[in-house]
């Protein structure tokens, strides 16, 4: 399993620490997943600025917002499994965190688990499908011991 971490911003550190939570949570999403292989994902590190253009482009929605998931096709003939990428505002996420009362790693992982799950399939849409996907980013977090309301992770 390979992580591309690509970090686009200066507004906000991410350190080490941070990092490695992140590949943690890339891989236990993998194992509630069931799925097994040499995947590949890549997780960018954007400022508003630049997730707010991405948004409008690609779902009409002209704000900011705190991840986007983009799932690689099915069809394309690579030899290593991409799942796809994850795009993440870290200014949103500082907000949110200090908003939630929790550290910036753990926003950055939930937000994370979040949207491995889009890449492997999920969607919130309909009730069903949420609940669902709330219960298995459960399971991640606390599996890694990053809980809510958490100041230290």
């Amino acid at each position: 399993m390979e992580v591309f971490l690509d970090n686009r911003q200066s507004k906000v550190d991410i350190d080490e620490k941070i990092l490695d939570t992140l590949i943690r949570v890339v891989k236990e999403s993998l194992r509630v997943e069931d799925l097994e292989g040499d995947f590949e994902v890549s997780i960018s590190f954007v400022e508003n600025e630049e997730i707010k253009e991405l948004n409008k482009e690609y779902r009409g929605i002209d704000k900011e917002t705190d991840v986007l998931s983009f799932p690689l096709d099915e069809d394309l003939l690579v030899p290593v499994p991409l799942l796809g990428d994850i795009i993440i505002s870290v200014e949103k996420a500082l907000e949110q965190a200090q908003e939630y009362g929790h550290s910036l790693e753990r926003e950055l992982a939930y937000l994370t688990a979040h949207s491995m799950l889009h890449l492997c399939g999920h969607d919130h849409m309909e009730n069903q499908e949420k609940i669902i996907m709330r219960d298995k980013e459960k399971e991640i977090m606390k599996s890694l011991g990053v809980f809510k309301g958490e100041k230290g992770v």
